[in-house]
């Protein structure tokens, strides 16, 4: 039997043992786990067991907490150093961990367990966060088939298990395509235009695999800046056509994920059916802030409303000026970004490669945790672990006494082995088990570009927007003052609030005196950099409406999917049509979104992508309201802290809201942050 000698996974006295884990030792310690929770819900569901919170709940939640730990740590493994070894082990296992939770949420005897505390005098001496918990667990045994006759139980559990195992090939489909394609440059004068940070970085991949001239490819840090840069257009369009059809049916059929799609929408639809909802919609919106799919396209629609003449001005003005100022005899889709960066160049004065010389990495991580402690009164410090990559690094977080809150990875160069796009990743949650303080570990991982020799890697504003973002979500998972794992960080916050946090923190970015904090040393000092900054902030409403339509159609393709049937090649069209519907914009035929959707498809966003919007509407009214106090700290900042990051999801985000702001949110709240109806003068 695997041991916690042997067996690194199974320690759960300390940090995770990244450096010591290998995969031999995920089967071992999944089976084992799998095995003692069985036999503790046995135990845990016999009559002599107490129906009380110490005697069933706690207990209960210990054994699934290990359970998740574990294969949380494999998922992660996954995600960042991918290998043909751990996707095997990971494959292999998946079923399994997938059974499991089936039968938890079946379980009739677990359920009963859940509802005779609920109806006990006990119930309403527990605190918010456990009542809330036994309240969220009776919903999530219905929405698990728990209530289901025996017949379509097991076709309810035969669903999720299909479910799963293809949402983890829609991410490896995902992968595999984005690695296999690959451009090998030996013309230098193909690449004009490109930073030379990117041609040093290109060469240098060249270098690694022993190849002569640069290597080009779809990782994020070499695919945007062709997309923007690139004079040669025929080598925009070949990656731009080979971004949008990545995992589609234009490439390698072995990679495709429309028939993924196909299934896994089908999938949902009959399991909606069985829970005796319309459509998957209704179920994926039960635990969410908003009631209905009615209410949420209402929402989207009405968003739409007001942006739809900005969003028709920035196109037309677009496709104008691609024509006279670029003499392009058509406006193409693999024209928008550069034309874009070349309209916001001559508009504002600046470009990114200047912003980039400005923010280097290291200098950008400086200010932004200068500005995480001057807001939430903590200290950020260098720490020790075992980590996964070369790159990472590992932090604490201290209160002003000292006193430790939490910790976190950081992880921010790609490579071929990580998935795509930024994300963070509560890996344990805060809890007091026999008086002793289990404080939180998260993971922060993005994909920036890898520095090249000595020069650290520079960032350009969206890449400084994206740390800001992901480091609102690891805020918010250490700052949680909850002493029970199952209301810390997201754990028990609706999913259209989740975003919130990260978005708050996202506003930072557009501040003169953020942006002067995270730039090089030398360049704080020159008064051009006040300008630049100046213009940057200007630049928020470029394109703005162009922008936030693409979003809202999204969201609105991720909904429809959800709530009608509709032929898996009509899908193809359905995010096109509603862009021309709702602002008259044209998109490529071969455009693919959906099957490089992972958020939706192998993510937990299924008929949830309007999230983002949702909680922007949030945080862009918050941020407006505490603006005054972010120099000096003040009661607005303290309620914040108090009501949303540290509370986390002991109460209601409705309520958590309303205890911090006095108010609900202000709709036009997004649209101002977002420079729309408003007037920003140029320095």
């Amino acid at each position: 039997m695997a041991t916690t000698e042997l067996n690194p996974l199974l320690d759960f006295a300390g940090l995770p043992r990244f450096a010591s884990i290998k995969t031999e030792h995920i089967m071992p310690a999944v089976e084992l786990l799998l095995a003692e929770n069985r036999a503790r819900i046995e135990d845990l569901t016999r009559p002599g067991t107490s129906a009380t919170w110490a005697d069933f709940v706690a207990p209960l939640e210990d054994a699934n907490e290990r359970l998740g730990r574990v294969w949380g740590l494999v998922a992660h493994l996954l995600s960042v150093v991918d290998s043909p070894a751990i996707r095997e082990a990971y494959n292999a296992n998946l079923p399994k961990v997938t059974q499991y939770y089936t039968e938890l949420a079946q379980n009739l005897a677990v359920y009963e367990k859940y509802k005779t505390l609920a109806a006990a005098p006990e119930f309403a001496q527990l605190s918010n966060a456990q009542r809330r918990f036994v309240e969220n667990e009776l919903r999530d045994f219905r929405l698990g088939g728990a209530e289901l006759p025996p017949e379509q139980k097991q076709r309810f559990g035969e669903i999720q298990q299909e479910i799963s195992a293809l949402s983890a090939k829609f991410s490896e489909n995902l992968l595999d395509a984005t690695n296999a394609f690959v451009v090998f440059v030996n013309d230098e004068t193909r690449l004009s235009g490109l930073p030379q940070d990117v041609r040093d970085a290109a060469m240098e991949a060249a270098q690694r695999d022993g190849q002569s001239g640069w290597k080009l490819t779809l990782q994020a840090p070499c695919l945007l800046p062709v997309l923007k840069y690139a004079n040669d257009r025929s080598l925009r369009e070949a990656f731009y056509r080979a971004n949008v059809t990545r995992a589609s049916e234009f490439v390698n059929l072995e990679w495709d994920n429309t028939p993924l799609i196909d299934r896994i929408l089908k999938l949902r639809a009959e399991a909606a059916t069985l829970l005796g909802y319309h459509n998957f919609a209704e179920v994926s919106l039960v635990p969410k802030m908003a009631r209905s799919p009615a209410e949420v396209t209402a929402f989207l629609h009405d968003l739409a409303a007001k942006v739809k003449p900005y969003a028709e001005r920035d196109y037309a003005e677009l496709e104008d000026y691609a024509l006279a100022k670029l003499s392009l005899a058509r406006f193409e889709s693999w024209d928008i970004a550069y034309a874009s960066e070349k309209l916001r160049q001559e508009r504002y004065a600046f470009s990114e490669e200047e912003i980039k010389q400005h923010f280097p990495q290291p200098s950008v991580l400086e200010g932004l945790f200068r500005i995480v402690q001057a807001v939430f009164s903590v200290q950020i410090i260098p720490d020790e672990a075992e980590i996964w990559h070369p790159d990472v690094r590992f932090l604490r977080i201290e209160n002003s006494e000292g006193i430790l809150l939490g910790q976190f990875y950081i992880d921010l160069h790609a490579r071929e082995t990580k998935l795509d796009g930024a994300w963070s990743q509560g890996m344990l949650t805060r809890r007091i088990r026999e008086g002793r303080l289990r404080t939180p570990l998260a993971a922060l991982v993005c994909n920036f570009a890898p520095s090249v020799g000595n020069n650290p890697t520079l960032l350009n504003h969206d890449d400084v927007l994206t740390l800001f973002h992901e480091t609102g979500h690891v805020l918010h998972h250490i700052l949680t003052q909850s002493n029970e794992n199952t209301s810390t960080g997201i754990a028990a916050v609706e999913w259209d609030f989740v975003e919130f946090h990260s978005l708050f923190m996202e506003n930072f970015g557009w501040e003169q005196s953020t942006l002067r904090l995270c730039m090089a040393p030398e360049k704080r000092v020159v008064l051009s950099s006040d300008v630049l900054c100046q213009r940057i902030i200007a630049s928020r409403k470029f394109l703005a409406g162009f922008d936030l339509i693409k979003e809202i159609a999204m969201a609105l393709t991720d909904l429809r999917l959800h709530m009608e049937q509709i032929d898996v090649y009509e899908l193809n069209m359905l995010f096109r049509e509603l862009l021309h519907v709702l602002a008259n914009i044209s998109d490529s035929e071969f455009n693919r979104p959906l099957q490089r959707l992972d958020h939706v498809f192998s993510g937990a966003y299924a008929a949830g992508m309007y999230s983002y919007l949702w909680s922007e509407v949030f945080s862009s009214d918050a941020f407006r309201y505490v603006k005054d106090e972010l120099n000096m700290g003040g009661p607005k900042i303290h309620r914040l802290k108090v009501e949303i990051f540290e509370r986390a999801g002991t109460r209601p985000a409705w309520e958590a809201f309303q205890r911090f702001r006095g108010a609900d949110p202000l709709q036009t709240a997004l649209l101002e942050a977002r420079g729309l109806g408003t007037q920003v003068d140029l320095p």
